[in-house]
C-alpha cells in the first residue's frame, strides 16, 4: 500500500492532473470517481488506484473483479483528488486519437466547432449534452481550453469516451475542408438575420460556438455560410456558451428526429 505522498507514483498523478504539458506528451489523463472509472473503455486504462476505505467495501468487489489495482492510504489519494469530497477510486487513462474523418459522418455529420472556449465546464457540458443530442464530434482550435483538464473530465459525465474530437492547428482551414464536405456552416451572431430554429439542419451542419467573452473572431464568424440569432427578451444580451450550443444542437435533433418518424410513417402506410 502507498503510504506516502512522496512515492514517484503519487509525484506523477499529481502532475498529470496539473499540467497539460505532461498529459500530452504521455497521451494519459487522470479519471476520478466510481461512475467515470466503469464507464471508461477497459483497453484505455492503464493503471488503477483506490483508497483503503474503498477496498474493503464488499459493493466495490465487482467494480474491481477481474482488475489490478494499486491500494493507497485515505490520505494520500486524498491529497492527490482534484475533487472536495474524492470517492476513493482513481485511474489513469490512455488519451484517445482521432483524425478530422472520424467526425464525419456524410449526411449525419451534425458538428460543433469551438472557438477559444476558456471555461472547463463550458467544454465539459457542450460534450456531455451533445451526445445526448447525437452529435458526430466536436472540432476546436488550439486555444480552447484542455479537454483532459480535470473539472472538464468531471463535466463530460462520461461522454469523453463516447463523442469523437478533433483539435485544428488551422481552424480556418478545417471549416473550408468540411465546407467542401458539404457541411453547412452556422453562427449564432448579432448580425444574423434568420431565427435559429428556421434553417434546414437535416444535411449535415456544423455550429460555430466562440469564445464565452467575446464571441467568435470575425475571422471566423466571416467563414460561415448563415447567421443564425437566438431571440432575447428582457435585457438578456446572450446565453452562456454551453447553453447557446445545447438550443443548436438540440433544434438539430429535433429535425432529424421529426423527419426519421415523418419517413418512417410514409413508410408503413
Amino acid at each position: 500500500m502507498i503510504t506516502s505522498t512522496s512515492n514517484q507514483q503519487i509525484k506523477h498523478i499529481s502532475q498529470l492532473l496539473k499540467k497539460a504539458k505532461i498529459r500530452n506528451e504521455e497521451g494519459i489523463f487522470v479519471v476520478e470517481g466510481r461512475k467515470m472509472f466503469a464507464e471508461a473503455p477497459k483497453e484505455w486504462v492503464t493503471q488503477i488506484y483506490v483508497s483503503e476505505t474503498f477496498v474493503k467495501e464488499p459493493e466495490h468487489e465487482k467494480l474491481l473483479s477481474g482488475r489490478e489495482y494499486e491500494v493507497v492510504s485515505d490520505n494520500v489519494l486524498k491529497s492527490i483528488s482534484d475533487t472536495q469530497t474524492p470517492q476513493g477510486i482513481l485511474c489513469l487513462v490512455r488519451m484517445p486519437e482521432y483524425k478530422l474523418e472520424d467526425v464525419l459522418q456524410g449526411e449525419r455529420t451534425h458538428l460543433l466547432i469551438l472557438e477559444s472556449i476558456q471555461d472547463p465546464g463550458n467544454l465539459g457540458t457542450m460534450l456531455r449534452t451533445g451526445e445526448g443530442a447525437g452529435i458526430t464530434g466536436v472540432v476546436m482550435n488550439k486555444t480552447t481550453v484542455d479537454l483532459f483538464n480535470p473539472k472538464t473530465i468531471r463535466s463530460t459525465m462520461g461522454s469523453i469516451y463516447r463523442v469523437p474530437y478533433f483539435v485544428a492547428e488551422d481552424l480556418p482551414g478545417t471549416i473550408a475542408y468540411l465546407k467542401e464536405k458539404q457541411v453547412g456552416i452556422y453562427a449564432a451572431h448579432l448580425k444574423g438575420n434568420m431565427q435559429y430554429d428556421e434553417p434546414d439542419y437535416r444535411r449535415a451542419a456544423a455550429f460555430l460556438i466562440g469564445n464565452e467573452g467575446n464571441g467568435l473572431s470575425d475571422e471566423i464568424a466571416n467563414l460561415a455560410d448563415t447567421y443564425i440569432k437566438i431571440p432575447m427578451e428582457g435585457k438578456v444580451e446572450s446565453l452562456n456558451a454551453a447553453i447557446s450550443a445545447s438550443l443548436l444542437m438540440y433544434e438539430t435533433n429535433r429535425q432529424r428526429r421529426n423527419a426519421k418518424e415523418r419517413n418512417s410513417h410514409e413508410n408503413m402506410v
